[in-house]
């Protein structure tokens, strides 16, 4: 599987700390498992990394990280 990662997601990985961004992109890595919702309002779904969530999109075997933040500022 492919994956393509925003400008804003890669930005926002840059900026944090080794053992955060390890988590992250283990997730990432593990997708379809993990937490993972469609969600409501907007096309996509979300995975759950502890605070942080990830939105992305599938179009069969790319996966699209569109944005990285921490829980209360993603959706906004």
């Amino acid at each position: 599987m492919k994956i393509n990662y925003s400008k804003q997601s890669a930005k926002f990985l840059s900026k944090q700390d080794k053992i955060t961004q390890k988590r992250i992109i283990e997730a990432i890595n593990k997708l379809p498992n993990g937490d993972v919702r469609k969600l409501q309002g907007r096309s996509g779904y979300r995975l759950r990394v502890g605070n942080f969530r990830v939105i992305f999109d599938r179009e069969g075997n790319i996966l699209h990280i569109e944005e990285i933040d921490n829980r209360g500022q993603v959706y906004k």
